[in-house]
Order: C-alpha cells, then sequence, then structure tokens
C-alpha cells in the first residue's frame, strides 16, 4: 500500500523526531545510515518534505534538517501525500486503472473498509503521536 519512497520518508522523519530539534540539527550523511537508505535518495525525499514543511532544515555549517514543535504535529499521512499523493493509496489492489466505486475489481469490496480504516489512521495519527509510542516501549524503530 506505502510505496518504498514513503516508507523511507516516514523512517527518516521519525528518526528526525528521535534525534533532532532547532538546535541539534542532523545531515543527509548521518540519517542515511541508520535507516539503510541511500544518500541520494533520502536527500531527495527529505527535501521534497522541507518544500512543503513537514521538516525543517537550515544552511551552513550548522545546518541540517529537524523537526520543531510545529513539524510534530503533521500527520502521518502528510508525509505519504507529499511523497505519494494520497491517489496511491486509493488506487486499486489489482492494478486495475478502471478499478472504482461504481464498477469494483473482485478485491475492492473486501479491501474497501479495511482501506478507509488504515487511511484514517494516517491521517489522524501525527509524528508526534508515533514517537510518543516508541518513548513508552509500545513501538520500536531499528535505528
Amino acid at each position: 500500500m506505502l510505496s518504498n519512497s514513503s516508507k523511507y520518508a516516514i523512517k527518516a522523519v521519525l528518526f528526525l523526531a528521535l534525534n533532532s530539534n532547532e538546535k541539534n540539527k542532523v545531515m543527509v550523511k548521518d540519517i542515511s545510515q541508520p535507516i539503510n537508505v541511500p544518500q541520494a535518495y533520502i536527500a531527495k525525499l527529505l527535501q521534497a518534505l522541507v518544500k512543503e514543511k513537514i521538516i525543517s532544515s537550515t544552511r551552513g555549517p550548522k545546518g541540517g534538517f529537524y523537526l520543531d514543535e510545529i513539524n510534530l504535529n503533521h500527520s502521518i499521512m502528510n508525509i505519504v501525500n507529499v511523497i505519494d499523493g494520497e491517489k496511491k493509496l486509493n488506487s486499486c489492489m489489482m492494478s486495475l486503472k478502471k478499478c472504482n466505486e461504481e464498477k469494483p475489481c473482485p478485491l475492492h469490496n473486501i479491501l474497501s473498509p479495511s482501506r478507509s480504516n488504515i487511511l484514517n489512521n494516517l491521517k489522524s495519527k501525527t509524528i508526534k503521536d508515533v514517537i510518543k509510542e516508541v518513548k513508552l516501549g509500545n513501538a520500536f524503530l531499528p535505528l
């Protein structure tokens, strides 16, 4: 359901949420290895997130990427929308171009309620919510 790009972007944002703030910025090279994503690839994803103000960055010798309080309040869905757009999440699970509510594929009605639930959860959970679960030990990140 999520593209690799979205998964990488989410991992990078969660890494930043755990390891950065306005005073402690993180360079791309310090993100790519722990999340196991090539540096150039993650840099491109992070720039897209900066452009849409999901994460913050500063240039220069003390520069890097970070999350401030405003960034932490973005939903996980905001990250996915920047990278893939919601259209990807609503696409047919069988990759049929003409699948929709009026003309459903064989799996459409089976998966539609689950998809709606997942989308609602991605929209309602903020970066801060997800990181709180990690800090409480209710979820883990192998970073």
